[in-house]
């Protein structure tokens, strides 16, 4: 599907995860606005790591978290005390540092048998958003990470989720993993109001291009196209440095 995403880079990773945080304080408040809450799914990785501290530093007073439901658009099959858990990190990193309701925060339960897992994360989300059997939720945000292999959430290249259409959360076998994850799949990041890649570091830098400029690359990042949303690339200049002149903007 044709897609046009909006990349914007930041001189440094400092600038790239206070520009993040602007623009997460941004979605928030208009979606608050429009709709009384704000409906974003959460990452996992060093990367949004250093945004979370960012917002839970700088943005405490300034986006209305009582009003913030929190969701996960994948987690590890662990516990939610396993060093890998994405929900332990965000946890420490902003949930915990922020005046967020905890009967608003929505974890995956990677405890769980991982088939149990998404079925669980299935029914919450159903449930929260009021949707009827085929209806796809609408995130007002959900926030992705690019992996080496141009994999995102817990979407990796020859893995069964990819080509999921009718469930919002899939268990997936990892086989280079010799694990499942537990993932959100394409049909609810493609429903979401807002996605933003949040990519950091020259170790990025090839696969930032090949996602961007290869067309026929068929990896799992290049099939996240808002429907009727907007497609946010917020890189640092090392993670955009092979970028051609078409795309990049300072």
């Amino acid at each position: 599907m044709p897609c046009k995403p909006e990349l914007r880079v930041s001189a440094t990773p400092d600038a790239l995860f206070h520009a993040a945080a602007t623009e997460f304080a941004t979605v928030a408040s208009q979606a608050v606005k429009a709709r009384g809450t704000f409906y974003v799914a959460l990452s996992g990785g060093s990367t949004p790591k250093a945004l979370y501290s960012v917002l839970a530093r700088d943005f405490k007073e300034s986006i209305p978290w009582q009003k913030v439901f929190f969701f996960f658009g994948d987690e590890r099959n662990v516990t939610p005390d396993d060093p890998d858990s994405n929900y332990r990190m965000a946890n420490e990193a902003l949930l915990s540092k922020v005046p967020a309701q905890a009967e608003n925060v929505f974890r995956i339960r990677g405890e769980l048998e991982a088939a149990e897992a998404a079925r669980d994360y299935e029914r919450i989300v159903r449930s929260i958003f009021n949707l009827q059997i085929n209806q796809v939720p609408r995130f007002d945000l959900i926030l992705l990470g690019l992996g080496p292999d141009g994999h995102t959430a817990s979407l990796f290249p020859s893995t069964a989720a990819l080509n999921e259409s009718r469930r919002l959360v899939v268990e997936n076998w990892v086989e280079k993993f010799k694990t499942h994850r537990i993932t959100f799949t394409f049909p609810v990041l493609n429903h979401a109001r807002v996605v933003i890649f949040l990519v950091s570091g020259g170790d990025k830098a090839s696969m930032v291009r090949e996602v961007l400029e290869t067309k026929n690359a068929n990896l799992p990042s290049q099939r996240v196209c808002p429907e009727s949303g907007k497609l946010l690339w917020l890189v640092d200049r090392a993670a955009a440095a092979l970028v051609s002149g078409e795309h990049a903007h300072p």
